[in-house]
């Protein structure tokens, strides 16, 4: 089975804090993902990369900041979070092979 690339531009990468880490044990983990993705490509994305099973799909939309450097205003990218709810016994293992 192929992975399709696509599935790689939705999911960009996982959120490892100490509130994704116990949202953990509610089967729930949480990924950076694009800005322009909505809920069902990232549930598809999820489910082809790692083989699970998703139960829901929330989003977070975090507007970036305006900060100053350097005597000059700029902004941060704006940033997109799913935490997603996996079924009944299903897990993904972020510390696999490190």
């Amino acid at each position: 089975m192929t992975k399709n690339p696509n599935n790689y531009n939705v999911i960009l990468s996982p959120v490892v804090t100490e509130k994704s880490t116990k949202a953990s044990e509610n089967n729930q983990v949480v990924f950076k993902v694009a800005v322009d993705s909505n809920k069902k490509s990232i549930k598809e994305s999820v489910e082809k990369i790692f083989k699970v099973k998703v139960d829901s799909v929330n989003i977070i939309n975090s507007k970036g900041k305006v900060k100053v450097f350097k005597g000059k205003k700029g902004r941060r990218k704006n940033e997109k979070k799913a935490i997603i709810s996996l079924k009944e016994g299903q897990t993904i293992d972020f510390s696999g092979g490190v």
